[in-house]
């Protein structure tokens, strides 16, 4: 058992420990908790659901339900693990309500960095030829199944290990890596049918 009094600081607790704090009500130890992996969540949640507004409902939702379902939570389990699966099922149905399309977030951000370069004095063309490039990729992304977006953003842009996603999608690793082959060959084709 966790006691406060014997811990000099709430972020000097592993997850379990604040896990099983917040399981007795404890704000303190959930609002540790969230500060550790809010910016994680959402970054994690606009690779799946690929708008930022919905990333930022997404991840709060999920910090909501992890703190409803507290005391659900084995503390034996890892913590990151079971939000993921919160937080993926939370963008995986709000991707199906609003078939979610982020080709505008990402054009202002391109558009932004566009502006930037030319304000450095950068060759216009080479930027404008990136910026469309990068658009091209995310909405290629956008186009593929909800798995192979799934993994390709836990891969490609978390830069997880295999072992950390096959935990976090609770599939063996060979599984992983097939999907990962079968991710990259359906955004090889998408790809290359917008530049035909």
């Amino acid at each position: 058992m966790v006691t406060k009094g014997i811990l000099s600081s709430y972020k000097e607790l592993t997850d379990p420990q604040l896990a099983e704090l917040m399981q007795r009500g404890d704000m303190k130890a959930f609002e540790v908790l969230v500060e550790r992996y809010r910016q994680k969540a959402f970054y994690l949640a606009l690779g799946l659901v690929g708008d930022a507004d919905e990333a930022a409902d997404v991840s709060q939702e999920a910090f909501i339900r992890v703190y409803r379902a507290a005391k659900r939570f084995d503390t034996s389990e890892d913590f990151f693990g079971w939000f993921y699966v919160i937080l993926s099922n939370l963008a995986r149905n709000r991707i199906k309500k609003r078939q979610v399309r982020a080709a505008h977030v990402r054009q202002e951000q391109a558009d932004t960095d566009a502006i930037r370069h030319r304000q450095s004095r950068s060759n216009p063309d080479l930027l404008l030829e990136a910026d469309e490039t990068k658009k091209l990729v995310w909405e290629a992304i956008e186009r593929l199944p909800y798995n192979f977006r799934e993994i390709i953003i836990l891969r490609h842009f978390e830069e997880l290990p295999y072992g950390e996603i096959a935990g976090l999608l609770d599939i063996p690793i060979g599984s992983v890596m097939s999907r990962l082959y079968y991710a990259r060959l359906k955004l090889k084709t998408i790809l290359e049918t917008a530049n035909e």
